[in-house]
């Protein structure tokens, strides 16, 4: 086993990359963004600083995002982004070669799986291995996946809802969901732009979602001011925006959710059904932090519904925690070609 500091563990998020490193726990959190030359292909910011010139950038430099529904879209700047995180956790240390342990959505192909491994290792890990993110999710949100009895996990990130029920270190049953909390933002986006005629940029759509943003009908309506460009006169506008308003653009993408884990708990053994029906089903993710969800699937379940502890940092500490329990996990785990 390699010392505790050579140890990672990854979430590589479709809007933000957590890393995990043994023995001190999350040490990066930064939005999954590159800024490139648009000649060259060389880096020029990562993370926090590329995440700022999203929308903003001059004719010679681009933003990009390289991971889309949790899967890498662009291998290039997936692997120059991982490079630039591991040596920024390891202090920039030539010999700083770690064991990696990277999550995947559940519903990736395997070239989708094949690249993430792959990108791990040309970024200079020694040793890299995939986990699917429900697994993760369920070990950092404190769950017991190894005992005979069933856990359920709802996942809600950027770009994926990974919803899975585990028992015995191993997925009984799961479905992965290309809508998440991004899908949250394009809703509101297109709302406003409708009802308003507003153009609002995914920032300020994502300041209403967590402002005012709820799953269900509030008792007391919130509003929040959102600013603009009028598309009928091109200039700058303000207006006032209604939770109520916010619900209504994203009910849409909340069924789905709701669908697919209507889904899942038909499709679950009845043993199994029993243990969730008594202990209830735990989420995880940036998405579960959107007021009164909890609330929701538990009304509509009927099955108690909760948030776990740190909902972000989750599949992260998963990950981690992942590095201590690869001999227990061997079926959920994916491994690369070693260095």
């Amino acid at each position: 086993m390699l010392g505790m500091e050579k140890s990672l563990g990854i979430d590589l998020g479709t809007v933000s990359i957590l890393i995990y490193q043994k023995g001190k726990g999350i040490v990066l959190q930064e939005p999954s963004v590159v800024s490139i030359y648009r000649d060259t292909g060389k880096v020029f910011a990562v993370g926090k600083e590329a995440k700022e010139m999203l929308g903003k950038t001059p004719g010679n430099i681009i933003a990009l995002e390289p991971l889309k529904a949790g899967v890498i879209a662009d291998y290039d700047v997936t692997e120059k982004m991982l490079t630039y995180f591991i040596k920024k956790v390891s202090s920039n240390s030539r010999l700083f070669r770690p064991q990696v342990v990277i999550c995947v959505p559940a519903g990736g192909t395997e070239v989708e799986k094949r690249a993430a491994l792959e990108a791990a290792i040309q970024a200079g890990a020694k040793k890299a291995f995939l986990v699917e993110e429900s697994i993760a999710a369920a070990i950092g949100a404190g769950l017991d996946i190894s005992e005979a009895y069933g856990n359920m996990v709802v996942d809600i990130g950027g770009g994926t809802t990974d919803i899975a029920v585990i028992s015995l270190g191993g997925i009984v049953e799961s479905e992965s969901l290309r809508i998440a909390g991004n899908n949250f933002d394009e809703d509101i986006i297109k709302y406003v732009k409708n009802k308003y005629n507003l153009m609002i940029g995914e920032k300020s759509a994502e300041s209403l979602k967590i402002e005012i943003g709820t799953a269900i009908e509030p008792e007391n309506e919130m509003f929040a001011e959102v600013r603009g460009r009028d598309l009928i006169s091109g200039l700058p506008k303000s207006i006032e925006v209604g939770s109520l308003e916010v619900l209504e653009a994203i009910t849409k993408s909340l069924e789905a959710i709701l669908d697919s884990i209507r889904m899942v708990l038909e499709r679950t053994p009845p043993e199994l059904s029993a243990d969730i029906a008594d202990k209830g089903m735990v989420l995880t993710g940036g998405g579960s932090l959107l007021r009164n969800f909890d609330v929701l699937l538990t009304k509509v379940n009927k099955i108690p519904a909760y948030v776990a502890e740190n909902p972000i940092s989750c599949v992260a500490l998963g990950a981690g925690k992942v590095l201590d329990q690869i001999h227990l996990l061997k079926q959920g785990l994916i491994s690369s070609s070693h260095r």
